[in-house]
């Protein structure tokens, strides 16, 4: 299965395998079934727990593609049906630019899964969140599009196929609309944008600035309020 991301409105809800179980994993399929959520990302910046594959095995029956979304090496699961190939480009360590996909490469060949090269690239969020301190790297700040901009384009010129600027999981802010319009202005490949979305309105907001897809993570999980926000968005689902 090959997913096209340059699409309009596309939502994405990223599940942390060491968040749950099998049965809350299974009701979590049920209720985004048919729903206006498009694709599935399954992955966590640090993971303790062996859950992985039982995840996506439950996950399956949300009918969703279910992307791999990696903190290492060891997330490399054939029960998905692609991987978020990341590229950590805004920081500047080696590991998470290059190294950890040199001991993958081979697993990754052999996996059948497709494989979307993306670049990645943090944001500040206002507080420290996992993903910064796991791959000791400082985010650019919020306040300076034309740095996250900049870092795109490189991305995109190295041969990125896919964007994703990230506030990181729990962020206490969203990603500001001058970083996602100016990001949406110099690349061409699509924009996934992801962290601090706590409503409709921050949703929606991404959208207008121009990202392809907006991810939804924690806040979903922990605000059944919001779960429902979502589930109520009425939009045509554009994976099938």
């Amino acid at each position: 299965m090959k997913l096209d991301f340059n699409i309009k409105n596309g939502l994405a809800l990223l599940v942390d395998p060491d968040d749950g179980n099998p049965t809350e994993w299974t009701m979590l399929a049920e209720k985004i079934k048919g729903s206006a959520v498009d694709v599935v990302l399954v992955g966590g910046s640090f993971l303790y727990h062996q859950n992985l594959h039982a995840c996506l095995v439950a996950l399956r029956s949300s009918q969703k593609p279910l992307i791999l979304f990696p903190g290492s090496n060891a997330q490399i699961d054939p029960a998905a049906d692609g991987i978020l190939l990341l590229s950590l480009i805004s920081g500047r360590n080696p590991e998470l630019l290059i190294g950890q996909h040199v001991q993958a490469a081979i697993t990754l060949k052999m996996s059948g899964l497709e494989i979307y090269p993306t670049g990645y690239v943090l944001i500040d969020g206002g507080k420290p969140t996992t993903v910064s301190y796991i791959s000791n790297t400082q985010p650019i700040p919020n306040d300076k599009p034309g740095l996250a901009a900049s870092t795109a384009l490189a991305g995109e010129q190295l041969g990125m196929k896919l964007m994703y600027l990230d506030a990181g999981s729990g962020a206490k802010e969203a990603i500001s609309q001058e970083v996602i319009h100016l990001t949406r202005s110099f690349i061409q490949i699509p924009l996934i944008v992801g962290g601090g979305i706590r409503d409709k309105a921050a949703i929606q907001s991404a959208w207008s600035a121009g990202a392809n897809i907006v991810v939804i993570g924690n806040h979903a999980f922990e605000n059944a309020a919001f779960m429902q926000e979502i589930l109520a968005i009425n939009k045509q689902p554009l994976f099938n």
